[in-house]
């Protein structure tokens, strides 16, 4: 394991104490080597190898045998790899007291070229998921889902969970948020009809370490695979559009808080509002901690890459709700895009 990520784990562990809920647990976390959920899988093997707590993880993975920078857990007597795909029916008997359903894709690239494979995941690989739920006595299932469920919102400064936009089917783009929300709603329906436990997560613009950055096409994997590659920066926009990002540790931070003290059948929206930033000071500001002597430079578009994206203003999501829980993040972006760069100059070094 990098001691990049060795040491963010362990900053974690001091920030959130898992142990009195998630002792003597197993857990399943499918699409288990994406950032977040490989992060989280990370995240309950180390805890339970420093602290001897009992937590089982049951990893799903569809095109591996091994847990993305788990070599320390290689053969942990507490990981146990599931190799399959979500959208096959899950064979396995042990009771399963927390599902992480995190399987699935996001990247810009992959809504362009495999929008059917992602509709897929979050639909068929869902309803997989809770009617797997409904047989093993899961106290909760988790699903990570995203802040374009909102779609365009044109008159609110903010975001509330309680807040709903307009989604065009029609649009390419949104193959991915549209399956979202609709897995959102299949998970409330499962709620409903058996007893189901769950809690949503609307996520916005993670990132960090171990992110896939080749074919991605989410701006920060784009523009920090530019840097590492040692290439000028190329925006497909004039970069005025304003994000504001999390770094992965926090996100960890705010899933477990929700898995522990969430209000069951709700969803949070999970994101760091406190540092937004144009794509072009963004482009500028990793150049600079990248400490190399690269420009940023602009070009125009062709309309089959901008149907990958967004073509809405984004407005601001409130997170009070998951702040309720104590939660706050606490990795300020300067900090965050030195620590992805490190990974990843360390792995070309």
């Amino acid at each position: 394991m990098k001691k990049i990520i060795e040491n963010d784990l362990l900053e974690l562990i001091k920030r959130n104490d898992c142990g009195n809920f998630l002792n003597n647990k197993r857990i399943l976390i499918t699409g288990a080597n994406g950032l977040i959920a490989n992060y989280l899988t990370l995240y309950l093997l180390m805890y339970n190898k420093i602290k001897n707590t009992n937590i089982k993880v049951v990893a799903l993975i569809r095109n591996s045998d091994f847990i993305k920078n788990g070599d320390i857990f290689k053969n942990d007597k507490n990981l146990e790899i599931l190799k399959q795909d979500v959208c096959e029916e899950l064979n396995y008997s042990e009771n399963i007291d927390y599902i992480f359903h995190a399987a699935g894709n996001a990247s810009a690239y992959k809504i362009r070229n495999n929008p059917v494979d992602i509709i897929k995941s979050n639909l068929i690989g869902t309803i997989n998921i809770l009617e797997f739920a409904k047989k093993h006595n899961t106290k909760k299932v988790i699903f990570p889902s995203t802040r374009e469920i909102y779609g365009k919102i044109d008159n609110l400064d903010k975001i509330t969970e309680k807040d709903m936009g307009i989604l065009d089917p029609l649009e390419a783009r949104n193959c991915y948020p549209e399956s979202k929300r609709m897995a959102e709603s299949i998970i409330k329906s499962y709620s409903e009809q058996y007893n189901l436990n769950f809690n949503i997560l609307r996520i916005a613009h993670t990132y960090g370490p171990s992110m896939i950055l080749k074919n991605d096409g989410r701006v920060m994997a784009d523009l920090i695979n530019n840097v590492v590659n040692n290439e000028d920066i190329i925006l497909n926009s004039d970069g005025t559009a304003i994000r504001a990002f999390c770094y992965v540790t926090d996100a960890i931070d705010g899933i477990l808080r929700v898995i522990k003290d969430g209000i069951n059948n709700e969803a949070y929206n999970l994101s760091n509002t406190k540092e937004p930033i144009t794509i072009r000071d963004l482009s500028n500001k990793i150049i600079n901690i990248s400490k190399k002597n690269l420009q940023v430079k602009f070009k125009k578009a062709s309309d089959e890459i901008l149907k990958g994206y967004t073509n809405y203003k984004i407005v601001e999501m409130d997170n009070s709700k998951l702040q309720s829980l104590n939660w706050k993040p606490v990795i300020n972006l300067d900090e965050g895009i030195l620590r992805t760069l490190n990974y990843f100059e360390e792995d070309r070094g």
